[in-house]
């Protein structure tokens, strides 16, 4: 036994020495001194061992095991320097180098206009609201004075989802209005900022994704002229306090009267004269910006509100549209193609 221990303990010091990776150095170590290794296996014979010879053989057992674990230390911390010292000479780091900035993202040029129009608003009073986008019959269309019949609601202009036949992509942000007033009443002035969805295709001028921004306001007499303040001022600030605004007789489901709001061409007024062959209006002088109208006495009753009591205006205007006059883009769709190189042009 004594001479086992002998040859085992100087197989493992020879081991250990002739190691040249943690590795190796490891798998050494569980031979000899894991759960089944050879002098682990050592210390449990000793109980087959004659009681007066265990004491002395106990102890060379130890001495065994003691050296070897010496040695695996030592040779770890060999190992470990030498890692560490071909680290250091193949990996270094300077750290006199100055470092690199990491850019900083900002807003989407289309946030940054969204967020400058609110802004305008809740200047003026207005409460920012949102509501959901997958829509249903009921929000979107009959409770804004859609008839049955009316061409919006064909699969040409309406995006439907397989859910269920009442489910669809909001066409517009106008069902805000309808669940906030079903929830609220007046007075009120909200707006709705929001992204909606049409059976567009996608061309320098159309997309089947883009941004809105709804408002509407309720109180007891309300009228064509509060509408009209609201909205001159707005567009006064957005495109500068000089900016002509002309109001033309319209169309729409969910308000009567209605109108078409422009603005004098954003371009020619910078040139100080109408340009024939401007590529913004066209040589029209107007550029038609948004729509409004005050809200139709049966969108009023269909959120339980009394039209001879309480009267309110909305409107809508299309963020994008916006975009491309406040940055003279020509084409809608590097707004959604999220090229690095185009909205790195726009910082916050």
């Amino acid at each position: 036994m004594e001479e086992e221990l002998a040859r085992l303990r100087e197989a493992a010091l020879a081991e250990i020495a002739a190691c040249g990776t943690e590795a190796e150095l490891e798998a050494v170590r569980v031979r000899y001194l894991g759960r089944k290794g050879s002098l682990t296996e050592a210390v449990r014979g000793l109980g087959r061992v004659p009681p007066a010879e265990r004491p002395a053989l106990g102890a060379l057992v130890n001495q065994a095991k003691e050296a070897v674990e010496a040695a695996v230390a030592v040779a770890g911390e060999r190992l470990a320097a030498a890692r560490l010292a071909e680290s250091l000479a193949h990996d270094r780091i300077d750290v006199t180098l100055p470092g690199r900035r990491r850019p900083r993202g900002h807003a989407h040029p289309l946030r940054l206009v969204e967020d400058e129009i609110v802004d305008v608003f809740v200047g003026m009073g207005f409460q920012v609201a949102e509501g959901p986008e997958v829509e249903d019959d009921y929000h979107n269309f009959a409770a804004l004075n859609f008839g049955a019949d009316h061409p919006a609601r064909d699969a040409q202009d309406t995006l439907f989802l397989a859910d269920g036949p009442d489910l669809l992509l909001r066409t517009h942000t106008s069902p805000v209005q309808i669940r906030y007033m079903r929830a609220t009443q007046p007075p009120l002035r909200v707006v709705v900022p929001g992204t909606v969805y049409r059976r567009d295709d996608l061309d320098p001028t159309h997309s089947p994704m883009f941004q809105q921004v709804e408002g509407f306001m309720v109180d007891e007499r309300v009228s064509f002229a509060d509408l009209k303040g609201v909205l001159v001022h707005f567009l006064r600030r957005l495109f500068g306090a000089e900016t002509g605004v002309r109001f033309r007789p319209s169309f729409f489901p969910f308000t009567e009267p209605s109108a078409e709001v422009d603005i004098a061409c954003v371009r020619c007024a910078a040139a100080g004269a109408a340009d024939p062959a401007c590529r913004v209006c066209r040589g029209r002088q107007w550029l038609e910006i948004l729509g409004a109208g005050m809200i139709h006495p049966n969108v009023l009753r269909a959120v339980g509100y009394d039209p001879e009591t309480v009267q309110g205006f909305a409107f809508g205007l299309g963020t994008d549209r916006i975009a491309i006059l406040r940055y003279g883009i020509e084409d809608l769709r590097l707004f959604y193609e999220n090229d690095l190189r185009f909205l790195a042009q726009f910082p916050s």
